[in-house]
């Protein structure tokens, strides 16, 4: 014979979805962060990695977050796709991480954002580009907390328009994978819309990782065009300026580097002056708005004692990410009286979050996708440094060179127009003596 169920059954049952929702404290918040710590990406990987070792010192010595401390566990991009996925999944399945920042190249992001989603892993895209991501899929659980290639190639290119429009030809230096393709697409297509008389004269992908840029740089030599632009980063970036230098190619043409911000210090004199450089975001060691904030100013001299070197945006990008994720944590504890979020619930609190790391605010839209200034300069050298740094600077907001949440990019910049370059406003700001 069945047994009837009680009514205190039935109540206690009725109340298992409350007492599920309340968490106790964790003993820590393990945090698993991918980055490159070999190979030529490392340059750009290693600052991202000792920014996260640094901030993860400092919350832990102000206490944690809300009275729990963070650990950290690196996995190396530089490793190879097939070692990052499996050791994503060990990470998630075996050692039961709370939250992932994964990635910085944009071909792992486009296969780690499925597997975190099957996985229903929280994952930060702390660095990554590709505007794929969120335009092509529905991620609950992906999140990115700065912005993606969209932005990042339309303002260089608005930077070049409003300073040197006069050009007539151009040709692109990229790598040969998904940012490189991809940031190429976005910005030639948004070049064809707002200077349609432009001639493309060279469009080169070496492979990613080349140590010979040879036969790129001779045929550009003999092209001579009027702007080439190099969306490339880290190692390939800087070998790609020293050839390109030794072999007079800056004197024929205006080069654009929208990544070069993360060069700077490494190139010093193989960088010379007028050219035209950003930093994924508005990220710089001397931000006009808040380099003499002691915030900003903390952050820079503790990197500096560290490393021995000025933070590069990695950097600003992991504290980003770190920033992000303490936003989350204080937005999902309040909606929950004070408890101990879960998982769901702190995911839930990513949506429309506002927070900091050392640039302007950034955004959480809808969509996921974070909503981040843009700042571009030309490379100058000034006393003080022994490696040019960012003059003529202009900050442009986020929300302007973005489509809206549900929109394809390239179809977005399909709709614009020769107004656009003055209908996008700029604050500018010169480099202080």
């Amino acid at each position: 014979m069945r047994k009837p169920i009680s009514v205190a059954a039935i109540g206690l049952a009725a109340l298992l979805p409350l007492q599920a929702a309340a968490q106790d404290k964790p003993e820590e918040i393990h945090i698993g962060i991918t980055t490159f710590t070999s190979g030529p990406a490392s340059v750009f990987g290693v600052p991202g990695q000792e920014a996260a070792e640094m901030i993860a010192e400092n919350i832990n010595e102000a206490g944690g977050i809300h009275d729990v401390p963070v650990t950290l566990s690196f996995i190396d991009e530089g490793a190879g796709a097939e070692t990052l996925t499996t050791e994503y999944r060990r990470l998630v399945q075996d050692e039961n991480v709370d939250v992932m920042f994964a990635s910085i190249s944009s071909g792992n992001c486009l296969n780690i954002a499925p597997l975190a989603e099957d996985l229903e892993m929280f994952n930060i895209l702390w660095d990554c580009g590709t505007q794929r991501i969120f335009e092509e899929a529905d991620y609950r659980y992906n999140f990115r907390t700065q912005a993606n290639a969209t932005p990042e190639m339309m303002a260089p290119l608005l930077y070049l328009l409003k300073n040197n429009p006069d050009f007539e030809t151009i040709a692109v230096v990229n790598q040969d994978y998904a940012w490189g393709r991809d940031s190429w697409e976005l910005f030639s297509t948004a070049l064809k819309q707002l200077k349609p008389d432009v001639e493309v004269v060279g469009e080169f992908f070496p492979s990613f990782g080349a140590a010979d840029y040879s036969a790129e740089i001779s045929r550009l030599l003999a092209t001579q065009p009027d702007v080439i632009l190099s969306t490339s980063w880290g190692g390939d970036l800087d070998t790609f300026v020293r050839q390109a230098n030794q072999r007079g190619l800056f004197n024929t043409s205006q080069f654009v580097l929208p990544l070069a911000e993360s060069s700077l210090e490494r190139l010093g004199d193989d960088l010379p002056d007028g050219v035209i450089v950003g930093g994924r975001g508005d990220h710089y060691f001397l931000h006009p708005e808040y380099k003499d904030g002691e915030e900003l100013q903390d952050f820079v001299a503790q990197y500096r004692e560290r490393t021995g070197d000025y933070p590069i945006y990695p950097a600003f990008h992991m504290a980003q990410a770190f920033a992000a994720l303490q936003g989350a944590y204080d937005k999902a504890i309040e909606a929950n009286d004070g408890e101990w979020p879960n998982r769901e619930q702190l995911v839930d609190a990513m949506d429309g979050l506002e927070f900091r790391g050392h640039g302007r605010p950034v955004t959480i839209r809808e969509d996921n996708q974070g909503v981040e200034a843009q700042l571009i300069g030309t490379t100058r050298h000034v006393d003080g440094y022994d490696f040019p740094i960012m003059d003529n600077m202009m900050i442009f907001d986020g929300a302007d060179l973005m489509p809206p949440v549900g929109e394809n990019s390239i179809e977005w910049i399909k709709t614009l127009d020769e107004s656009f370059v003055e209908e996008v406003s700029a604050d500018e700001y010169q480099h202080e003596e």
